[in-house]
């Protein structure tokens, strides 16, 4: 029998997000560097099309996610990918309620859509095939590794119970204790104001381009700078939200510089129009 994960629009959702982006940014490197600047534009477009090519990997993946249940065993779909776990192999399942504070180790997520390596905090860790998990999701320990999931009918635990013959630990979080569970980033002000900056800055960097250069005449090095910008807010936002649970100080320094070199690009800009 196949389950549906909870109802979400994370394949549709990544895809737009994808479309805009990496259009952006493919689009810019090739705007602003021509024939003469061929190295450092060939410099640019591998990784970025490399990146492309995980990326729509990803969606798939968010459209295709699901979980089958067979008479052997869990068969959890994901992209191309059919991870196969025989009912021999349970060791405990556990029903996680609330909101849990999940580390990103080598992780996407996105709204609808959580992908990846993460720790639990007062847990462990986990590879989560999911949509949405502010609600909870199951914990599957298994021999083949730890599985969250977030199926959307909950006769699929009840079945889980029949096939393993495995009673169901209830671990609510929101009642676990803040030395167990962490910090989590969502509460944290500091962390979401600098996050918040960055976008402000990028919003600024983008609305100058767009008032003072509303054609096709912008210049090449204004647009490459804003090309760079985005590619930076990516990169330190999420090295910033693996860094945080290890180093809060270490998680502001880094979207503090992606805030500070956006600025430094803002100023470079402002030469062109003469301030």
């Amino acid at each position: 029998m196949t389950y549906k994960t909870n109802k979400g629009y994370g394949g549709w959702v990544g895809l737009l997000l994808g479309i805009v982006v990496f259009g952006f940014i493919i689009w810019g490197i090739n705007f602003s560097l021509d024939e003469s600047d061929r190295t450092l534009k060939t410099l640019l477009n591998v990784p970025t099309y490399l990146f492309l090519a995980g990326y729509v990997y990803l969606v798939l993946g968010a459209f295709t996610l699901g979980y089958k249940m067979e008479e052997d065993g869990l068969v959890i779909v994901w992209g191309l990918q059919r991870k196969k776990i025989t009912w021999d192999q349970f060791d405990e399942i556990i029903e996680i309620k609330g909101q849990p504070n999940l580390i990103p180790f080598l992780a996407v997520a996105w709204w609808g859509y959580i992908f990846g390596l993460y720790t639990v905090r007062g847990l462990g860790p986990v590879r989560m095939y999911a949509t949405y998990t502010d609600d909870g999701f199951l914990y599957l320990k298994t021999k083949a590794g730890f599985f969250g999931i977030s199926p959307a009918d909950g006769s699929m635990l009840t079945a889980l119970i029949a096939k393993t013959s495995r009673t169901v630990t209830s671990l609510d979080m929101d009642q676990m204790s803040e030395e167990e569970k962490g910090e989590s980033i969502r509460d944290d002000s500091a962390f979401n104001m600098y996050y918040k900056l960055n976008l402000l800055f990028l919003g600024i960097f983008a609305g100058y381009l767009g008032i003072f250069f509303p054609g096709s005449d912008a210049p090449r090095f204004v647009v490459l700078l804003l090309v760079l910008a985005v590619v930076l807010f990516l990169f330190n936002v999420s090295n910033a939200k693996r860094l945080f649970q290890f180093s809060t100080l270490g998680a502001y320094f880094t979207l503090i510089i992606g805030m500070a070199v956006t600025g430094i690009f803002i100023i470079l800009s402002l030469a062109e129009i003469g301030f």
